[in-house]
Order: structure tokens, then C-alpha cells, then sequence
């Protein structure tokens, strides 16, 4: 055998002895440089609007589940507590002199007809009634001022209030929303003390009703025909006395609602953190003016961190759920961590673009795609949360 054949045998001896030794190494597990570390990144935003007063947190702090984030001004959401409260106050007893007049017509009703037969006695039986309806009217008539005053007050707040924010819009202050909302609210104040008014006019006439009723009733005896004719038609005035007492005990459900409603609002005007983790992105200020919905920072809990691993299709054939593995992580000089793989996408990372590929709407390039797989690293492996999303790892899945 010449030279050159030798060499040339040597060669391939070479060849087949590099390739046998990278088919080994590389046999029974699939390796990728296409990977980070991944974790639930937490938007933390205001759920009411308000003026923010404290921020007692900064970007990259380490936070408790339940730590305070952002404090808002609650003096309006206090006082909106207060009038509910107050309000669900009047309902109940609004409620309670309603059930109570249900006996009280029913029982009127059966003695008004006994009465009206029998003449002086029915006399005094309606008296009895006038004087006790005269008597819920002018309580009605009171409670009505004491809603009219309130509600004077509410209506020259809410004025001055708009006056304000219009001034401060003429400045870009404040934004148009914010001054319709004020002055929508000051015209709804308007029209709530207008209707009061109406209310207070009304139990005037009805009062005056009531006394003109117990005169009559103080009349004489001649008048027991038509007393009885009257008495007749007390069971709708019972049925109606009830509807009223049923009216009357879901105004006290709706007011409870509202209740419920403004405590719940003075709750989220303090913004808690909903998990452990790190502040990030902090946009919150104090004298900001927020939005309920508007974001103020974000939220990684890193004791809750995985790494997304990128693997070509022609790599997954062999791999599976629970496959033991190991992630070297670039920023720490190759440190390895070890985990499992948890699962692997429904679909590969290009279908689940912005604008995935259609093939069939133009020349077709077959391109090997990506599939994604979530590996889960075993516990208590980084104590010191030295992992971040987004950090490059090279993961090593071990097929066999």
C-alpha cells in the first residue's frame, strides 16, 4: 500500500473513531442554548381612583404577601362610608315603622267595620287612626327636613367641588373626565335636594290631608254611613300597608349592599402585595393623581421561577413528561441546577406569534420550528434567589 492510500485510510479511521465518540456523548439526552429562566410577573394596579399619599415600597424591594404598597387618600371613600351607613340607618327605621304599621292597619280595619256599624264607637276608632296617621305624617315630614339639610350640604360640596376642579382644568390639572364627573355629580346633588323639597312639600299637603280627615272624623253621628263605606276598603289598605313594609325591607337590603360597597372601597384605597416577591416597574408617586384600573408596578416572586427551554422539533421525539435535568446558567459561570421537565407546549412558539406563519398564502420555506418546555427546578437548590427571569440558561434533558 502506497503513501497517499494510507494516509487516506487513516483519515477515515480518524473520522469514524470522532464521529463514534460524539454519537455517545451526544446519545440519550438533548441539550439547547435557546433558553431563559422564566416566572410569574404580577401586575399590581389600583382597583378605585384617588390621589396617591405614600408609596412605602421602591423598585427591587423584597415584599410580604399583605405588605402595603400604595396608600390613596381615603377621606372621600370615608365619607361615602359614613352617608351609607347613614342612610342604611334611616332605611331600618323606615323598615321597623313599616312592619309595625301592618298590625296596626289590620286591626284598625276589623274594628273600623264594628265600629262604623255601631255609630259614637266607630267615631272614635277612625279618630284614633287619623290621629295616628297625622301623627306618622309629621314624623315623615321631620325626617324629610333632616334628609333636606343633608342633602343642602352634599349639593354645596359637590359645587364647590366642581368650581374647584374647573379651575384646575383651565390649568390641565385635572382631565375633563374628572370635571364631568364633577359636575354631574354636583347636578345630581341639585335634583336630590329639589326632589327632598318635593318630599317636604308633599308631607305638608299630606298633612294637612290628615288633619282635615280628623276633623271630619270628630264629626257627628250622622256620618257613621259613610265611615262604614270606608272601613270597606280597608283590607286594600292593609295589602297596601304591606306591599310598603316589603318596600321598605329591601330599601334596608340595598342600603346594606351600599354599605358593603363603600367599605370595600375604603379597603382597596390601601394597595396590599397579593404574593412575595420583588417590586419592579414602580410608577406610583404621592400627589399622583390614579385611575381604578391604572398599573403602579409589578410583582416576581422568585421562590416560584422555572425555565422556558426552546427545543427544536427534531429534538422532542424522544422527550417526556418527568425527564430528569440539568440547567447551566451563564450569568453565575456555568452553575447547574437541577429539575424535571414539568411539560411541553401544545404548539410550537411561531403559532403562538402576533402574526404566525400562513404557508399557504405564499412560496413555502420549510423552516425547523421550536417547541417550548417547561422545566422545573428541584427545591431549595437557590436559597439565595440568585436566578432572574430572563437570565440565559443552557438546559440539558435526559431522554434515556
Amino acid at each position: 500500500m502506497n503513501k497517499p492510500a494510507k494516509i487516506a485510510v487513516a483519515v477515515a479511521l480518524v473520522a469514524g473513531v470522532g464521529a463514534g465518540v460524539w454519537w455517545w456523548s451526544t446519545r440519550g439526552h438533548e441539550s439547547t442554548d435557546d433558553a431563559q429562566v422564566d416566572a410569574h410577573v404580577t401586575p399590581v394596579a389600583a382597583r378605585v381612583g384617588g390621589t396617591v399619599v405614600h408609596v412605602p415600597v421602591v423598585d427591587n424591594q423584597q415584599v410580604k404577601a399583605g405588605d402595603v404598597l400604595v396608600e390613596l387618600d381615603t377621606r372621600d371613600y370615608q365619607i361615602a362610608l359614613d352617608r351609607a351607613r347613614a342612610e342604611l340607618a334611616t332605611a331600618e327605621a323606615d323598615a321597623a315603622a313599616a312592619n309595625a304599621a301592618v298590625p296596626i292597619t289590620t286591626a284598625t280595619s276589623k274594628s273600623g267595620v264594628v265600629s262604623a256599624e255601631s255609630g259614637v264607637e266607630e267615631s272614635q276608632a277612625a279618630s284614633d287612626e287619623a290621629q295616628h296617621n297625622l301623627d306618622a305624617m309629621a314624623a315623615r315630614l321631620a325626617a324629610a327636613q333632616a334628609r333636606l339639610v343633608g342633602d343642602e350640604a352634599k349639593a354645596t360640596r359637590d359645587e364647590r367641588n366642581a368650581d374647584r376642579l374647573k379651575g384646575l382644568l383651565a390649568k390641565d390639572e385635572v382631565s375633563q373626565q374628572q370635571y364631568d364627573a364633577a359636575l354631574a355629580q354636583a347636578e345630581s346633588a341639585k335634583a336630590t335636594v329639589a326632589e327632598s323639597r318635593a318630599q317636604i312639600r308633599e308631607a305638608e299637603l299630606a298633612i294637612q290631608g290628615a288633619r282635615s280627615r280628623l276633623s271630619q272624623v270628630k264629626g257627628a253621628q250622622q256620618r257613621a254611613g259613610a265611615e262604614l263605606a270606608s272601613a270597606r276598603t280597608e283590607p286594600n289598605q292593609i295589602a297596601a300597608t304591606r306591599a310598603r313594609a316589603a318596600s321598605a325591607v329591601a330599601k334596608v337590603d340595598q342600603q346594606k349592599a351600599a354599605v358593603a360597597r363603600a367599605e370595600l372601597d375604603l379597603e382597596r384605597a390601601t394597595i396590599k402585595a397579593p404574593s412575595d416577591g420583588i417590586v419592579s416597574r414602580k410608577s406610583a408617586e404621592p400627589g399622583q393623581v390614579i385611575q381604578a384600573g391604572q398599573p403602579l408596578m409589578t410583582i416576581v416572586p422568585l421562590d416560584r421561577i422555572w425555565v422556558t427551554a426552546n427545543f427544536k422539533e427534531t429534538q422532542i421525539d424522544q422527550m417526556r413528561v418527568g425527564q430528569t435535568a440539568e440547567v447551566e446558567v451563564d450569568a453565575y459561570g456555568g452553575q447547574t441546577f437541577k429539575g424535571k421537565v414539568e411539560s411541553i407546549a401544545a404548539a410550537t412558539g411561531s403559532r403562538f406569534s402576533l402574526l404566525p406563519p400562513e404557508n399557504a398564502t405564499g412560496n413555502f420555506v420549510k423552516v425547523v420550528q421550536r417547541v417550548p418546555v417547561k422545566i422545573v427546578l428541584d427545591a431549595s437548590q437557590d436559597p439565595n434567589r440568585l436566578l432572574r427571569p430572563g437570565m440565559s440558561v443552557t438546559p440539558t434533558v435526559y431522554t434515556r
